[in-house]
C-alpha cells in the first residue's frame, strides 16, 4: 500500500475525493511538491471517471505527461515527474516559489494562455461552469441564501442562469486553466507565470479564466479586463465578449460559493445573520459584496 515518506509535510488542503494528500518533501537537493491521486471507488460520483468534468480524477497527471502546458504562452506548468502504479498516480512536481505575481501581471498571462492550442484532447475540462451549477442544482440550488438580504437577486439570477449559460456557450472556446487563483499562480520566469494545480485545464468562453480570478484579486474588474484583452492575440474575441463571460463566471461562482460557506454554518444554533462574521463565511461574502457591480449589469441586461 502506497504511504507518503516520513519527513514529508503535508500541505493544508490537499485532501479530496480523488486527492489522497499533497506534501512538501525535498528529493536530493531538490525541493518538491508530491501529490498522490487515487481512482474513484465505485460508491463515488460518476463524474471523477468522466474524462470531460472539471473533476476528472486523473486530469493534472493526463497534462503532465502529454507536455501540453510545459511551453504555453502567459502560463506555464513546473517540471513534473508522473509514476503509476496499481492503487493510484503519484505526481512530484519542482517546487514553485512564490514572487507575489500582480494581479494585472496575472490577468495578462491568462489572455495569453486563452490562445494556447490543447489539441482538443479527450480529457479537456469542458462546460466548467454549467457542470458546477449542475451539481448545484441537484443539491437543491441556493436555498441558503433565499434566507438573506440578497434572496431576491439570488432567486432571480438562479432562474435566469440557463440564459446566461447559453450565452456562454455561443461565446469563441479558448484554453483555460480553470482555477486560477493567486495561490495557484505563485511563480513567475521572465514574461510567464508559473502556474500550479492543473486538474481543471479545459477549454470555456473567452474571459471565463477572468472571472474566477477575479473573486479573490485585489485590483477592480475593468483594469483586470484591460490587461487580460492586452495578452489576449487580435481575432480571438472583442471586449465585450471577454467582459460577458467574466462578469457571468465571477457572479454565479460567488453566489455559489456563498451559499456553501452558509450553508455549513447554518444548522447550528443561533440566527443565521449572527454568523456572517464567521471566519469560514466572511471571505466568501467579501467576494460576493465586491461582485455587486457585475450583478447589477447582469440585473439590467
Amino acid at each position: 500500500m502506497w504511504q507518503p515518506e516520513p519527513g514529508w509535510h503535508p500541505l493544508p488542503g490537499g485532501t479530496g475525493t480523488s486527492t489522497l494528500g499533497v506534501w512538501r518533501a525535498v528529493l536530493g537537493d531538490q525541493p518538491v511538491v508530491v501529490k498522490r491521486l487515487v481512482p474513484p471507488g465505485p460508491d463515488d460520483p460518476p463524474e471523477l471517471a468522466d474524462p470531460t468534468h472539471f473533476a476528472y480524477w486523473r486530469r493534472a497527471a493526463d497534462a503532465a505527461v502529454s507536455g501540453l502546458v510545459d511551453t504555453s504562452p502567459g502560463l506555464r506548468a513546473p517540471r513534473t515527474v508522473v509514476e503509476e502504479d496499481g492503487e493510484g498516480i503519484t505526481l512530484v512536481q519542482d517546487w514553485v516559489e512564490d514572487t507575489a505575481n500582480s494581479g494585472l501581471f496575472c490577468a495578462h498571462a491568462l489572455g495569453r494562455f486563452a490562445a494556447t492550442d490543447l489539441d482538443e484532447v479527450p480529457w479537456l475540462a469542458r462546460g466548467q461552469l454549467r457542470s458546477r451549477l449542475g451539481r448545484v442544482d441537484r443539491r437543491g440550488g441556493w436555498p441558503t441564501l433565499a434566507r438573506t438580504t440578497v434572496a431576491d437577486v439570488a432567486d432571480h439570477l438562479w432562474r435566469h442562469r440557463e440564459r446566461w449559460l447559453t450565452e456562454l456557450d455561443a461565446l469563441p472556446r479558448v484554453a483555460q486553466h480553470g482555477d486560477p487563483t493567486p495561490p495557484n499562480l505563485p511563480g513567475r520566469e521572465l514574461d510567464e507565470v508559473v502556474a500550479v494545480d492543473w486538474a481543471t485545464l479545459g477549454l470555456g468562453p473567452v474571459g471565463a479564466d477572468l472571472g474566477y480570478f477575479l473573486l479573490s484579486a485585489r485590483e477592480a474588474f475593468e483594469p483586470l479586463l484591460d490587461a487580460y484583452l492586452m495578452g489576449l492575440p487580435e481575432g480571438i474575441a472583442d471586449r465585450e465578449q471577454a467582459a460577458l463571460a467574466a462578469r457571468v463566471t465571477a457572479v454565479y461562482t460567488a453566489l455559489t460559493r456563498a451559499e456553501w460557506a452558509l450553508a455549513r454554518v447554518a444548522v447550528g444554533e443561533g440566527a443565521l445573520a449572527a454568523k456572517y462574521r464567521h471566519p469560514a463565511v466572511a471571505p466568501y461574502l467579501r467576494s460576493l459584496q465586491r461582485q455587486f457591480p457585475l450583478i447589477e449589469e447582469l440585473l439590467g441586461a
